[in-house]
Order: structure tokens, then C-alpha cells, then sequence
């Protein structure tokens, strides 16, 4: 069986090898000289036309905070009354600490929110641009947009 498979086997391998030892087709190579030069990219100036604080999230906490809350309830309804008012204390304030601790983290959640500063250029066009942080940039102000920043000039 491997005698007859041999042959064939070396077929394979010899043509394998002739296959792998052929040239690439040549590529069209045009010159240089015909590619379109790109101008030169220089700063657009305008002005800031207004800052607005603008939430880029759907506002979901991570639930840490409700978390957090519904324990605490609990300890503490577990302090009030005995038995089964103690049980049923113990539920609600589990409850009720999972909502206030969710409501809290919402409120203090900011890590969504960004500033979107609208600017309107010399050429009459209005750019919308957002950011983390703004600085001391004031609506009114003198700006240049270049390299993908905008800068107060």
C-alpha cells in the first residue's frame, strides 16, 4: 500500500515545489509624478458660538451603588423589631437601600457627559466638536481649529 502511494506522494511534492519556486505577475508601476499632491492643511479660524454639557451615555450605572445600598439596608432593617417584623424590616430596607444607592450613583455619575463646543468659522460653516474638558473656554472667543484641537488664539 505504501509503495503505490509513494509515487503519488512524490508528484504531489515535486509539483508543490515548482509552484512555490514561480515568479509573482510584474506590477504596473506608474511614476510619481502623475500621484496628485495633497496642499498643505492649515488651521480654519472662527468663533465659539456655544458650550453646552451634553450626555454621550444612556445613564446606566454599573449597579455597584445599588449593591452597596441594599446591604446597608438590610443591616439596618435588620436592627428594627423581632421575629418576622424583623425579616420583613430587614426586606424593605434591603429594598429601599438598592434604590437610594442606585439614585446616588446616578446623581454623581459624570464620566458620560462631555462638553460640545459649536463653533462657527470665517468661511461661514458651524462645526460641533465635543471634548472632555474645556478649560477657560468661553463662548465669544477667538479660536483656531487645527490637528484635530482647538485652540483660543
Amino acid at each position: 500500500m505504501i509503495a503505490r502511494a509513494l509515487p503519488t506522494l512524490a508528484s504531489v511534492v515535486l509539483a508543490a515545489t515548482l509552484v512555490a519556486c514561480g515568479s509573482a505577475p510584474r506590477e504596473e508601476r506608474r511614476p510619481v509624478a502623475d500621484a496628485p499632491i495633497a496642499a498643505p492643511v492649515y488651521g480654519e479660524y472662527g468663533r465659539v458660538r456655544d458650550i453646552e454639557l451634553v450626555s454621550t451615555g444612556s445613564g446606566h450605572t454599573s449597579g455597584g451603588g445599588a449593591v452597596l445600598g441594599a446591604v446597608l439596608g438590610a443591616v439596618v432593617g435588620n436592627q428594627i423589631g423581632s421575629g418576622t417584623g424583623r425579616v420583613a424590616a430587614t426586606g424593605v430596607g434591603a429594598v429601599a437601600g438598592g434604590v437610594v444607592g442606585n439614585q446616588i450613583e446616578r446623581r454623581n455619575r459624570r464620566d458620560d457627559e462631555v462638553y460640545r463646543v459649536s463653533v462657527r468659522f470665517d468661511n461661514g460653516s458651524v462645526q460641533s466638536y465635543d471634548f472632555q474638558r474645556i478649560d477657560d473656554l468661553r463662548v465669544g472667543d477667538r479660536v483656531k481649529w487645527e490637528g484635530g484641537q482647538l485652540h483660543r488664539v
